[in-house]
């Protein structure tokens, strides 16, 4: 008999099922803050009202990012 090769994107058990679920859930929160609030974006020059104008690097965009995931991470994995 022919043995199956684990592949990359398996899920082998129901926890690694719920946890990807969970990530996907928290994922889809944070585009959906980033999307609304302009998260982490650049500042922008323009008329009207704004908030504080500082120019942010590529790297702290990036870090920015991956710090709104992990508190949406927590965020969903308190209310599960």
């Amino acid at each position: 008999m022919a043995e199956e090769e684990p592949t990359l994107n398996s899920e082998n058990t129901p926890a690694d099922r719920a946890a990807r679920g969970k990530d996907e859930v928290a994922l889809e929160l944070m585009k959906f803050i980033a999307v609304t609030t302009g998260y982490a974006k650049s500042a922008q020059s323009g008329t009207g009202f704004s908030g504080k104008t500082t120019a942010r690097s590529p790297e702290e965009h990036a870090e920015a990012l991956l710090d709104l995931f992990e508190h949406c991470r927590q965020v969903v994995k308190k209310e599960g």
